[in-house]
């Protein structure tokens, strides 16, 4: 993370959330504010400054949370006891289901776009309300793909944390337990990130950035510097985008994502019932 300056924009960061860290909601003020750091969402470009769109404040405690994830390091192994692996299932199991909640929303806001930006006509014909719901559905837009990310990311490194656990303390049952309930979580996060690429689909076929949303011309927007999403698998035979064939592939990815959220569920309580017996 110390090899790209992700303290680009650093103030304007801050000050566009309101000095609070974008998961936990923890707060400073001028004091200590030196204290928070930005981090990273998404794609970002591999040289250059990486665009305030794509930054969110972080505290120091889920900055550090994320910072194995983020840096490719492996975490170490972990021996536990059987109350704080219960208390590390159960964490990482509610990280997710807020992330669930934050991906789902984000994905009802994309899919409202084209119905947004057609209400308000083009920019050049737009006057000065229709301008600014355009600049409103811009930062809930860039809003919501943060902290959709931000959710997941954090959701990952808490979930790494439970690939770590050093299982030769438990018996075979929970270890055969924990990593059913790994493997299903994976799955969970791979669906939930689908999600959120299709959803990111949405504002380029409109022939917006899937990032900082300013108009895209051409394959790399010129503001943040992000190469466009492939729309090609989301246009019918005479090149119109499909976007109720999308808006479904959206839906089936957030259903998949429930379906495997239940199954987790019931993982879970496996596991925990074997703790409780251990």
């Amino acid at each position: 993370m110390t090899s790209r300056d992700w303290q680009a924009d650093r103030r304007a960061v801050f000050d566009r959330d309101d000095r609070a860290c974008r998961h936990c909601e923890t707060t400073g003020d001028d004091a200590d504010t030196t204290a928070f750091r930005t981090y990273p969402v998404g794609a970002v470009p591999l040289e250059g400054t990486v665009h305030k769109s794509s930054l969110a404040t972080v505290c120091p405690d889920c900055f550090e949370t994320l910072r194995f994830a983020s840096d490719g390091s492996a975490s170490p192994a972990e021996s536990v006891s059987s109350e704080e692996l219960f208390q590390l299932v159960r964490e990482t199991t509610r990280v997710q289901g807020g992330a669930i909640s934050d991906v789902a929303s984000f994905a009802s806001l994309a899919t409202s776009l084209p119905t947004t930006l057609a209400a308000v006509g083009t920019t050049a014909d737009a006057g000065d309300d229709s301008e600014s719901t355009v600049a409103e559905t811009a930062a809930a837009y860039r809003d919501g793909r943060r902290e959709a990310l931000l959710a997941l990311d954090v959701a990952d490194a808490r979930l790494e944390r439970v690939r770590a656990v050093d299982g030769t303390a438990f018996d075979a049952d929970v270890r055969s337990s924990l990593s059913t309930v790994a493997e299903t979580a994976t799955d969970l996060q791979s669906t939930l990130r689908e999600a959120v690429v299709r959803s990111e689909i949405v504002p380029v076929c409109l022939e917006r950035c899937h990032g900082c949303f300013e108009p895209l011309e051409g394959e790399t927007c010129s503001t943040c510097g992000l190469e466009a999403r492939e729309t090609v698998d989301w246009r019918g035979d005479e090149g119109e985008i499909a976007f109720e064939r999308l808006f479904s592939s959206i839906n089936d990815s957030l259903q998949g994502a429930s379906t495997t959220t239940e199954t987790l569920t019931d993982h879970t309580m496996t596991l925990a019932s074997q703790l409780t017996e251990s």
